[in-house]
């Protein structure tokens, strides 16, 4: 079997778990939203602002988080007071559905509502990887500058919602939103943009009632097939699941690809309880 044909296996069987993965909680009726940045975004403190807002609010919501190494993260989560557990990947550049579903076993609490997956922070692996989300949402900080979505038109090509942080200091950083705004519809015409900062709270009830919505149907916006880059090489030659070419027939949830199972029936409000 030539490299080709194994990475593509590879996606094939992620891709594969992923769809029972979301056909599961989705009859439980949870929701699992999938937040993708690069290294610094401000993730983390952003994602637990909206898990204490939610425990504050009296919603059942709990969290993954991914990292190469310590637990650092969970810890922080931890303080919401939302059940969470830290996943380390041991060097690989993004999670995938087994890890997902094996952490969930037995562990997810009863009449979680919904589950936030932190992944790995890269632009680059995680955006090829359906975790059966319902929900994929790009953050990026004002200091990562704005060609950020031409330059990874995979992942912000693939996002149900698109999230600045940080934008406290986009003044300080000479951050210019209209030409962002410009370079993520280029990528994803229609996809909403919002604003938030973690320390003043600004778009953290705007994240967590999206969430919310996708346990009751599709995300509002569905976005068109992403571009796909040409393939990138990590260094991990022997492990083809360190590789990932991001053949377009394996597109991303919401990407419209008929062949991964998906759209309209990959977010089919049919197939996901009511709230």
């Amino acid at each position: 079997m030539c490299r080709s044909d194994v990475k593509q296996a590879v996606l094939a069987k992620n891709d594969d778990l992923a769809a029972c993965l979301r056909s599961d909680l989705a009859r439980q009726g949870i929701a699992v939203v999938n937040l993708l940045s690069s290294p610094g975004s401000g993730k983390t403190e952003l994602l637990g602002r909206v898990l204490a807002h939610a425990v504050e609010r009296g919603v059942s919501v709990a969290a993954l988080t991914a990292d190469l190494a310590t637990e650092n993260d969970a810890v922080r989560l931890a303080r919401s007071g939302a059940p969470v557990q830290q996943v380390l990947t041991d060097g690989l550049c993004h999670l995938e559905a087994r890890q997902v579903r094996s952490r969930l076993e037995g562990w997810l609490p009863d009449g979680t509502g919904v589950l936030f997956v932190e992944n790995v922070g890269n632009l680059v692996c995680p955006a090829s990887y359906d975790l059966g989300e319902t929900l994929r949402i790009v953050l990026m900080a004002v200091t990562e500058g704005e060609d950020k979505p031409l330059k990874y038109p995979t992942a912000f090509g693939s996002a149900h919602l698109v999230v600045i942080t940080k934008t406290d200091l986009a003044e300080a950083a000479g951050f210019d939103e209209g030409a962002f705004r410009a370079h993520v519809h280029r990528v994803n015409p229609g996809v909403e943009i919002v604003r938030s900062c973690a320390r003043t709270g600004d778009g953290v009830d705007t994240l967590l009632e999206r969430a919310l919505a996708a346990r009751t149907g599709a995300p509002p916006h569905r976005p068109p097939l992403a571009p796909h880059p040409h393939g990138h090489h990590h260094g991990h030659d022997d492990d083809p699941g360190h590789r990932h070419d991001h053949p377009a027939e394996h597109a991303h949830p919401g990407s419209g690809d008929p062949a991964r199972g998906d759209h309209p029936a990959h977010h089919d409000p049919a197939r996901t309880s009511a709230s």
